[in-house]
């Protein structure tokens, strides 16, 4: 059952159809609100990462031809190699400044697409794989304050080609790179003696279908330090160390695939103290046959409805399923900085990933609660007006709001003559937490940023608001993602432990945190930590912990 509000003061006459009242009572009272930032950035957001200098970089691939945006003074990249273009002088990344609204082009040397990345516990990017000459390179972008970083590759530093691959980051701070297009095993970076070959896997191989829907695999590190790996419609628990399945959990029910191109997506569930249970989410995705019919003679199936809940760290685990309001595949999933919801954004409602494999876009986004009642989980949001289909993503930013971008569904960039033509603008989504109405809910800490943190040691958080409920305080971490492909990679957010409110004389309040216990539950690096009054998330701060 979905939540629906009423605002009274948009009534309208009674001489109105019911139907009509009800649409547009309902359409004026839906939660969250959609801003154009940019029209037009010159490339496809297909891949997007947030760094802790408030800067976004982005980039689409370059085996297309021409961006819409030029490289600065002049500059021209040359690649013999090249599939489209063997001297371009365009743009296939940029660097977004969340605060000023202002973005400059970067310049990769190789072939992204379909690649992966992961941060590094300084802040770096490094991104990996991609298609052609890109798809053994690794990419590091080391962010800097004066607009003068670019890419710095290394084309070779793969032992094998990885494209439609997964990284997640480790307890160690290295990344586990998982899988990829006839590659079924993995491989670690930055590469020592001890990392220099790759480590089979053949649940990669066992989920490999006809339409394959075992790329893009959903990785999360577990509390226990493996790996839980979901490819198609099953997962497994994986010592990554010993190259060893620890578990087997049971398929996914319905048996349907969630993977690439079938691209449902998934998170790990917010993690609670004392951090001894895990649960993951895996929500929409494409029927078997959605790829083959769309592709033969464009026939569109509509897209699964239905999430999936297991808690993977229960002896006897199960899926527990619920039905979505809609239909939905190559959907983004983000953990809100409230600690309590699960948006789903972008996507399609009917046909598969794939180049024009899919109609229907999902323009209203949902939030789902994980810890509300059963039958009113769902709630949706206001609806887009821009189509997000394939090659879209969006991320979390620090002040609370969701960027959004991409949406390229065309081998090249069509603008004219197409159901969906590319899209090369940047928006934010605003949910509800950040609406005026709750100004006097959210805290605004005023603690200096970034703050240094040691595992399993207290740390201060000053901060301000104007009505408080020191019941209903909570303090969140959350690591920023990853996003290409419906799935965010990294993606984790952990609910800390406050020891102490104490009520200081000018009337603000200061809170002692514990930091996470281990590397484990927080690998080291950098996160945005947020101040949750009765629900209302703070703008976060930085923090890095190592």
């Amino acid at each position: 059952m979905l939540k629906e509000r009423m605002n009274t003061r948009h009534l309208v006459p009674l001489l109105l159809t019911t139907s009509f009242f009800t649409t547009m009572i309902t359409t004026l009272a839906a939660p969250g609100r959609w801003e154009l930032l940019q029209p037009n950035i010159g490339i496809s957001a297909m891949h997007m990462q947030l760094l802790h200098n408030d800067r976004v970089v982005i980039f689409d691939r370059t085996d297309f031809g021409q961006s819409n945006l030029s490289l600065p003074n002049g500059q021209c990249r040359h690649d013999p190699t090249e599939l489209a273009l063997t001297t371009d002088c365009t743009a296939h990344s940029v660097e977004y400044d969340t605060v000023s609204n202002s973005f400059r082009p970067l310049t990769v040397l190789t072939d992204t697409w379909c690649s992966s990345g992961t941060v590094a516990p300084d802040g770096s990017l490094v991104q990996t794989g991609g298609f052609n000459d890109g798809e053994r390179a690794v990419r590091v972008f080391k962010p800097c304050e004066d607009s003068t970083c670019d890419w710095v590759e290394n084309q070779t530093a793969l032992v094998v080609r990885r494209w439609y691959a997964t990284n997640q980051i480790l307890p160690d701070g290295s990344a586990v790179i998982m899988g990829g297009r006839r590659q079924f095993n993995y491989e670690f970076y930055p590469k020592s003696t001890a990392t220099l070959s790759i480590l089979p896997f053949r649940f990669l191989s066992d989920t490999k279908d006809p339409n394959e829907n075992n790329l893009y695999p959903f990785v999360h590190l577990n509390i226990d330090g493996n790996l839980f790996v979901f490819s198609n419609n099953r997962s497994v628990l994986l010592d990554y160390k010993k190259d060893k399945i620890m578990r087997t959990y049971p398929p996914m029910a319905g048996g349907e695939p969630r993977n690439y191109p079938s691209s449902g997506s998934s998170v790990l569930l917010p993690l609670k103290p004392p951090y001894t249970e895990a649960e993951v989410l895996v929500c929409g995705g494409a029927p078997f046959a959605s790829y083959a019919q769309a592709k033969s003679n464009g026939t569109f199936i509509p897209a699964l409805t239905t999430c999936g809940r297991l808690k993977i760290t229960d002896t006897s685990p199960s899926w527990s399923m619920e039905t979505m309001p809609n239909p939905r595949v190559m959907g983004d999933m983000l953990l809100l900085p409230t600690g309590k919801d699960v948006l789903i954004i972008n996507g399609a409602g009917s046909g598969t990933a794939g180049w024009e494999l899919a109609q229907d876009p999902a323009y209203t986004p949902v939030i789902y609660r994980p810890e509300a009642p059963a039958g009113s989980r769902f709630e949706l949001q206001t609806s887009a007006t821009t189509p997000r289909l394939y090659h879209s993503s969006a991320i979390l930013l620090r002040d609370g709001r969701i960027l959004v971008g991409g949406s390229n569904p065309h081998i090249y960039y069509n603008f004219s003559n197409v159901q969906y033509p590319t899209d090369l603008s940047l928006e934010a989504f605003s949910p509800e937490y950040l609406s005026a109405s709750n100004s006097n809910l959210r805290p605004k800490i005023v603690t200096a940023s970034p703050i240094e943190l040691s595992y399993d040691k207290q740390f201060s958080l000053h901060f301000s608001v104007g009505l408080v409920d020191t019941t209903g305080v909570s303090v969140n971490m959350v690591l920023p993602a990853f996003c290409t492909h419906s799935f965010s990679m990294n993606q984790r957010l952990l609910i800390l432990q406050i020891s102490k409110v104490t009520t200081l004389p000018d009337g603000t309040y200061e809170l002692a945190v514990v930091a996470p216990p281990s590397a484990v539950l927080a690998p080291p690096g950098y996160y945005m930590v947020f101040v949750v009054n009765s629900g209302i998330p703070s703008e976060g701060i930085w923090t890095h912990i190592q």
